[in-house]
């Protein structure tokens, strides 16, 4: 993923004049919502890079892990993405030694899937660095208290005043929208 327009230009939003702080609506959830997920990601995407991996891979290794043994069925039911989707993905983990399948016992057309020594130190790597976030989150003074707090501790320190401002600048309509405006 490339910026198109450096983090000062992307963030240099203004607030309304004149317009009061609001309370935070569901809009405003959803929005510290998709910044939290970014950076929540981030982290792992980057480890994975250096692999040539993608979050479906994260996602499969996860579960894997997690629940060794887990047949083909279970995975799909639990992702809800494709066969093929997931065919594509652990082609590429299968292939790179980090899971490992093998025949049931009781149904021996049935695939169930297990991490390897390597795709458990992965799996444990990727968790470690989301764990860690989740954790300075709920540190973070009074992230317990509402979940825009907890949102908002889970945003790169950073980037969080950039993202208050972006959201400031929307002021008191929870819409974005000028009275009386309809969406197109």
């Amino acid at each position: 993923m490339t910026r198109t327009a450096p983090r000062e230009a992307i963030f240099a939003a203004k607030p309304v004049p004149g317009a009061a702080p609001a309370a935070l609506g569901s809009d405003d959830l959803i929005e510290l919502l998709f910044f939290a997920y970014r950076d929540f990601v981030g982290d792992p995407d980057r480890i994975l890079a250096a692999y040539g991996f993608g979050r479906a891979h994260h996602r499969v290794l996860h579960f894997v892990d997690r629940y060794p043994g887990l047949t083909i069925a279970e995975l799909l039911d639990i992702l809800r993405i494709t066969k093929q989707s997931l065919n594509r993905v652990l082609k590429d983990l299968i292939g790179q030694g980090y899971v490992a399948q093998k025949p049931g016992s009781s149904d021996r057309r049935q695939r169930l899937l297990y991490c390897t020594e390597a795709g458990a130190r992965l799996a444990a790597d990727l968790t470690r660095v989301q764990a860690r976030r989740l954790a300075r989150a709920l540190a973070a003074p009074d992230a317990r208290g509402s979940p825009e707090d907890f949102l908002m501790a889970m945003i790169e320190p950073e980037d969080r005043p950039a993202v208050q401002r972006l959201m400031a600048r929307r002021g008191g309509g929870s819409d974005g929208r000028v009275a009386g405006e309809e969406c197109a």
